[in-house]
């Protein structure tokens, strides 16, 4: 851990403060609150975590409630091309509910934590602002979801009766499900088998 500065030769007075390096500890933060969660990580803990003093957390990020907005960010940025990268780049909607599951059912089993988006319990930690910013977040998967499914009713490929609203759900809380399995150190085969089954149900809603 370091300090605010470090000890200064005699007759030189003190020395600046110690530089650290900042996505690092962004990330050890990132890891930690994923791990235990908003409430249960306490200051002690992150600057353990992250190498700094606390009067460098603050300092840096302001705050322990503004630090986990900014964890929460860069777990977005760097987890999730796992689960949407094939999804972008799909042909059909059918090809890319497939490759979200099925990427969904790798990634997570290669974490012990699940998706720290899905999984996070902040808002209900007493926590309303960054309950607020999870939820946004979640709310992302829906809207990709839905935005895909109307371009494959405008494409042909889904029927204008069906309910593309109800159907983005179904994908979400699939992968939402899937999460929680993973956290529980279901297998990397076991959650593909969950995705297979739920592109059975795909195939038979969209063909009725």
């Amino acid at each position: 851990m370091d300090t605010e500065a470090d000890a200064s030769p005699p007759g030189r007075g003190r020395g600046r403060p110690r530089a650290f390096d900042r996505g690092a500890a962004l990330t050890a933060a990132m890891h930690l609150f994923w791990k235990k969660g908003y409430c249960a990580t306490s200051i002690s803990d992150l600057t353990e975590a992250m190498g700094i003093g606390s009067p460098s957390l603050y300092a840096a990020f302001g705050s322990k409630e503004a630090l986990y907005a900014e964890a929460l960010g860069h777990y977005r940025e760097t987890h999730e091309a796992i689960v949407w990268s094939r999804f972008s780049k799909a042909n059909t909607a059918t090809e890319a509910v497939e490759a979200f599951l099925q990427d969904s059912a790798a990634g997570l089993s290669r974490t012990p934590n699940g998706c720290m988006v899905t999984l996070s319990a902040v808002g209900s930690e007493g926590q309303t602002a960054l309950g607020a910013l999870v939820a946004a977040a979640r709310n992302v998967t829906l809207e990709r979801l839905v935005a895909r499914f109307e371009q494959a009713v405008a494409e042909g490929e889904i029927a204008d009766t069906l309910d593309i609203h109800s159907l983005a759900r179904f994908v979400q809380t699939v992968q939402n499900g899937m999460s929680l399995l993973a956290r529980d150190g279901t297998s990397a085969a076991e959650l593909a088998t969950v995705a297979e089954t739920a592109m059975l149900a795909w195939h038979a809603r969209i063909a009725s």
